[in-house]
C-alpha cells in the first residue's frame, strides 16, 4: 500500500521523526567537541588574564596596533610561569582553588596573583552589562591599586562603537591610572565625554576619555569597574 504523502498525519510523523534524527546528530556532534570547546575557552580565559598583565605579543606605541595575545599554543606555559596564585575569597578568607579548571568555582571573589618583571600583579575579573549585552573583562592592578593593564570583551556591542572596548587605544588608557585617591580612598574609573585629555596623561584624576558613539557601553564599563572597590581590602589583607 502505498503512503499518502500529501497526508496531514504523514507531515506530522516525518517532521517528528526529522527532529528526532536531527536532535541526536546535533546531541552527538556537541558531546564530541564538548572537550575541545572546553579546552578552548580555558586557553582564551588564560590569554586573557596573560594580556592584562602584560603578556601579549603587542608591538608598538602604547594605543597603537592590534591586540596581539601569546599563542594558544604558548599559553599554558606561560599561564604556568606568571600566574603563581589563585584564590577564591569569602568572607575576607582567600582559598586558594584552580580558577581555570574547576569542577565548579562556587561564589566569592575570584582572584588571581602573577608576578612580571619582579612585580606581584592581582588580576581582577569583572562583568558588567553593556548596551546589548554582556561585557567583561580582566583588570591587572599593583599593591597600590594603580591599574598595570587591562582586557575587555563583549558579546554583542556595535561595531565600530561600543566593541571598541576591546581595542588598544581604549584599553592602552588605563594603563597607570590610580585607583585610590590621595587619601587611600577608592575611586571608580569615569569613563568621561569631558574629559579633554586625549593623550590620557593625568592618571590621578580617574577619567578616561569615552569611546565617541558609545556612551551606554561606555556606562557599563565604568559600572563593571566599581567591582574594583571590593578588592582594595582583600589585596590590602594579602599584602600584611
Amino acid at each position: 500500500m502505498a503512503l499518502k504523502t500529501d497526508s496531514n498525519s504523514y507531515t506530522v510523523i516525518f517532521t517528528i521523526v526529522m527532529v528526532v534524527i536531527v536532535g541526536a546528530l546535533l546531541a552527538g556532534v556537541s558531546s564530541a567537541f564538548s572537550e575541545q570547546i572546553s579546552n578552548n575557552r580555558k586557553l582564551e580565559k588564560q590569554q586573557n588574564i596573560l594580556y592584562a598583565m602584560g603578556v601579549n605579543k603587542n608591538v608598538g606605541e602604547l594605543g597603537g596596533g592590534k591586540v596581539e595575545f601569546i599563542p594558544t599554543t604558548e599559553v599554558k606555559a606561560e599561564f604556568d610561569k606568571y600566574i603563581k596564585k589563585q584564590y577564591l575569597i569569602n568572607d575576607g578568607v582567600a582559598k586558594e582553588t584552580d580558577l581555570i579548571n574547576p569542577p565548579k568555582i562556587g561564589k566569592g571573589y575570584q582572584l588571581f596573583v602573577g608576578e612580571k618583571d619582579g612585580k606581584t600583579l592581582y588580576i581582577i575579573p569583572v562583568t558588567g552589562k553593556g548596551l546589548w549585552d554582556a561585557i567583561w573583562g580582566y583588570v591587572a592592578v599593583d599593591k597600590d591599586m594603580i591599574i598595570q593593564g587591562v582586557f575587555f570583551d563583549h558579546k554583542g556591542e556595535t561595531a565600530g562603537l561600543g566593541a571598541n572596548i576591546k581595542e588598544r587605544f581604549f584599553m592602552d588608557d588605563f594603563i597607570g591610572e590610580h585607583l585610590l585617591d590621595a587619601s587611600g580612598v577608592f575611586r571608580p574609573i569615569e569613563i568621561s565625554k569631558t574629559n579633554a585629555d586625549p593623550e590620557n596623561k593625568r592618571k590621578e584624576d580617574g577619567k578616561i576619555d569615552a569611546i565617541a558613539g558609545a556612551t551606554l557601553t561606555g556606562n557599563g564599563v565604568a559600572a563593571m569597574l566599581h567591582e574594583l572597590g571590593d578588592y582594595v581590602a582583600i589585596i590590602k589583607n594579602l599584602n600584611k
